[in-house]
């Protein structure tokens, strides 16, 4: 199957994103791009005239309390927004993308040391469509041990697509943590798409200024940032946020399985599995 460049469209897609709208069409303009797209508008953080560009309305936050991170410690909750687009435990490195369609865990994060030391670890991909929030949290308490930038294809990764293109995700240019939780290790992966060519790494610690993999484009090498020392975030605390709708691939030992199966949908801070009971 042959593919159409879509790098031009992404940049065109981008640049119209950015672009400062004239404060007095910004309401209009947002309250029916929700109304499309079907996005809640009465969840922002602020009045849709303080948002200059569609850009900054995707990547908006939230009211505060409209995404409780819920249950206790022990808790894994949903890092973002989005609907469930597999589920399972990792086995032989593999990880389903779709039905008929695995892939290597070890090709998606562009490190088969961090596979292996996940395998048997359960995962679960998140697809996160136009109208969702935008931004990723921490599903857990974690150390940070580092990110890194992982070139590619700008393919969309709508579930459609997911059926139809083996090894779409490993395609796909994404931004990779590397995590560790009290019980093991973990990866949390964010996946781009057409249109979305550009996702910021934002937790406190990655930097000053949020990184943005836009700036980083144009070399075919994977760009490592690893910490001297492990940097802390706390369960719900923001790791990062895509431009634009993506897919979210989270992998996690030492934790039950998932209670995600049958779930259509996760928000941010939903319960959705538990830490494993310390063995004696």
């Amino acid at each position: 199957m042959r593919w159409a460049p879509r790098g031009l469209f992404t940049r065109a897609v981008g640049w119209g994103a950015r672009f400062v709208l004239p404060r007095p069409v910004r309401k209009p303009v947002y309250s029916a791009f929700a109304s499309w797209v079907g996005a809640d508008v009465s969840e922002v953080e602020l009045p849709l005239e303080d948002y200059p560009s569609i850009g900054s309305f995707f990547t908006r936050k939230l009211r505060p309390g409209v995404r409780p991170v819920m249950g206790d410690d022990a808790a894994v909750v949903a890092p973002c927004d989005g609907a469930v687009a597999a589920v399972g435990r990792c086995e032989s490195g593999t990880l389903v993308q779709a039905k008929g369609h695995d892939y290597l865990l070890s090709e998606l994060l562009a490190d088969r040391d961090l596979a292996e030391r996940l395998e048997g670890g359960d995962y679960v991909t998140i697809y996160l469509s136009p109208s969702d929030y935008h931004r990723v949290h921490a599903p857990m308490n974690l150390q940070v041990r580092g990110y890194r930038f992982i070139p590619g294809r700008l393919l969309p990764v709508n579930p459609t697509f997911a059926e139809a293109v083996p090894n779409l995700f490993t395609r796909n240019e994404r931004v990779v943590f590397d995590l560790d939780t009290e019980m093991g290790p973990a990866a949390l992966v964010m996946v781009g798409a057409t249109g979305v060519g550009n996702i910021s790494v934002t937790y406190a610690g990655a930097g000053a200024e949020p990184v943005e993999t836009r700036v980083l484009r144009g070399s075919e090498h994977v760009h490592r940032h690893d910490h001297h020392a492990p940097v802390s975030v706390a369960r719900g605390e923001e790791l990062g946020m895509f431009h634009l709708g993506s897919t979210v691939v989270l992998v996690v030992k030492g934790i039950r399985r998932l209670a995600v199966e049958g779930v259509d949908s996760l928000r941010v801070g939903q319960v959705i599995g538990r830490v494993a009971e310390a063995q004696p």
